[in-house]
């Protein structure tokens, strides 16, 4: 009897095990998410494949064969320790490449019990074709050839290795004409593609630029210099460069009927949000409500999206809190966001109404005004809870006690009372009026100009320095542009600002420290400085990246 006891348990014990590992399989959530939305037919791209805990099943991949090439396969296993609670996962890391074009599925892949979401993603023509069979070669394109003042345009240069390279250098172009503001849209890439049969490993980069004025813009040859490794021997310095490009600048259009104070918004994409601390559709009077309104712009960097006035709502009151900014980078450039957060206190009971907000905005691509809408919401704020007081008494015969109490009070008390509570209404009433005498004479400063157009004036100012030959000026002047453009590290001179940007400016800056402070002081011309300010390109970090090792291949034998 023991006996089967003892097997009954060790039967139980083992079913027991065996239930926990299928639960356990079943709430592997799988995901899936590739680095790129869109890629051109011979171009790779990396799918990840991610399980929210370490097991020991592997991904079933043969369904991919059919769309596309598979390539390496790479697979990493990750333990963190959150409040003291341990979280394992596992990530599988694949090249792929698509073998047609258009709009593609990468099916669901499953991993155990469980199974990842279906992606799509666009597969282009192939943009650009290698001139000849060159090993080594550098492309670059703009994504519109027409633009409007503020508005993005990308430019994105690829370097093409078919062989290993060494101390290697980049440079990006320098623009000429009308005035820009240049941005990097995202991290520099790297992935690989197959051009006429062969191998290449690629470098991308994409900046975003901006003009500032109507006129033209001239986008001289991107360059990559670099010695290269073939057959085990290693050549001298080789120089390549990319086609040069030129920009035709559109001034602003006249603001829409409806909206003739509209704000100069050019665009791609705008979209309204609003998130609230708690359901506001009914709020008790003085308890306060939070409301977060999200603008995002595709297409503008964060610090040009216009502020979003204060609602003004009967019955309450609005409180405005300091502005969020931050961007975000997608396929078509940067997306600027812009979170304006206020809190909201109503005073009274009954319906309030919160109106609408409305963002009008220039669609680059249809070429017309547009308007972005959160619609207006109704509120019902419960009235306060009334204090209820006992009416006084009319008549000192009906109150006999306080009759009696009032007899005690000297003759005429209750007239100096009267008095002084008018004197003192009357005090308050004066000082008052003498308060909102001395803030109607008080001149209300004018809010502070985005950073972009501080930045533009500092700019300005140091083209003019330069030309004259005021040293001091110029380095005043830029040393103030890097304080916004750098608030938490902001250079002290010209020299720290020169490790911060890319050459023409870079080499310029040099100059002009050591021409400053050196022993070929007086030795400058300003105007090759005035030349390099009209475009300012920001050095990343990491911004070089080295490739030693020969290239992989993408796809191994017998793919």
């Amino acid at each position: 009897m023991v006996t089967l006891n003892r097997a009954v348990i060790g039967n139980a014990i083992l079913v027991s095990c065996g239930v926990l590992a299928v639960v356990s399989n079943v709430l592997a959530e799988v995901t899936a998410r590739i680095d790129r939305a869109a890629v051109d037919l011979n171009e790779s791209f990396i799918l990840e494949l991610v399980v929210d805990t370490n097991i020991d099943a592997e991904p079933d991949l043969t369904v991919l064969d059919e769309k596309f090439y598979r390539g390496q396969l790479s697979q990493l296993s990750n333990t963190s320790i959150i409040n003291g609670q341990i979280r394992r996962s596992r990530t599988w890391s694949i090249a792929l490449m698509a073998k047609s074009v258009g709009r593609q599925e990468i099916p669901a892949i499953t991993i155990g019990n469980e199974s990842s979401s279906p992606i799509s993603i666009t597969i282009n023509e192939p943009a650009n074709e290698p001139p000849g069979e060159a090993d080594v070669f550098i492309t670059s394109e703009v994504d519109q050839t027409e633009a409007y003042v503020q508005s993005q345009v990308l430019y994105r240069f690829k370097v093409y290795r078919a062989v290993a390279t060494r101390q290697e250098g980049r440079r990006d172009p320098e623009f000429t004409g009308v005035e820009v503001l240049v941005e990097r849209a995202g991290d520099e890439r790297s992935y690989e593609a197959i051009l006429n049969g062969k191998a290449y490993n690629v470098i991308e980069r994409v900046l975003a630029i901006y003009p500032q004025s109507s006129g033209e813009i001239s986008i001289s040859p991107a360059r990559f210099e670099a010695r290269v490794l073939r057959n085990g021997r290693i050549t001298g310095r080789k120089v390549f460069e990319s086609e040069s490009h030129t920009i035709t600048v559109l001034p602003i259009p006249a603001p829409p009927a409806d909206y003739p104070d509209a704000a100069w918004l050019p665009a791609r994409d705008v979209r309204l949000s609003e998130e609230w601390s708690r359901e506001p559709g009914e709020i008790a009077a003085g308890e306060p409500v939070t409301r977060k309104v999200t603008i995002s712009v595709l297409g503008q960097i964060e610090t040009q999206i216009p502020a979003l006035e204060p609602p003004v709502v009967e019955g309450m009151n609005v409180y405005a809190d300091k502005p969020d900014l931050s961007r975000l980078f997608e396929a078509e450039g940067i997306r600027g966001v812009r979170r304006e957060q206020y809190a909201m206190i109503g005073f009274r009971g009954g319906l309030v109404e919160v109106p609408a907000v409305e963002v009008p905005w220039w669609d680059i691509e249809t070429r017309e005004w547009r308007v972005a809408r959160l619609p207006s919401r109704t509120i019902r704020v419960e009235a306060p809870e009334t204090i209820v007081v006992a009416p006084p008494v009319a008549e000192q015969e009906s109150a006999p006690e306080e009759a009696g109490e009032s007899a005690m009070l000297p003759d005429g008390f209750w007239k100096r009372v009267s008095e002084l509570i008018a004197a003192a209404w009357l005090l308050t009433v004066i000082a008052w009026w003498w308060s909102s005498r001395e803030r109607h004479r008080q001149i209300r400063e004018p809010e502070p100009a985005p950073i972009y157009k501080q930045q533009a004036r500092f700019v300005r100012a140091a083209k003019k320095a330069a030309m004259a030959g005021d040293k001091a000026g110029v380095r005043a002047a830029l040393v103030e542009w890097g304080r916004l453009q750098w608030p938490d590290d902001a250079p002290r001179s010209v020299g720290e600002l020169a490790a911060r940007v890319t050459s023409p400016l870079c080499d310029e800056l040099r100059t002009l420290s050591a021409t400053s402070y050196g022993t070929t002081a007086g030795e400058w011309n300003g105007s090759a400085l005035a030349q390099a300010l009209r475009s300012i390109n920001i050095v990343m970090e990491h911004d070089e990246v080295a490739v030693d090792d020969p290239l992989p291949p993408l796809m191994p034998p017998g793919t």
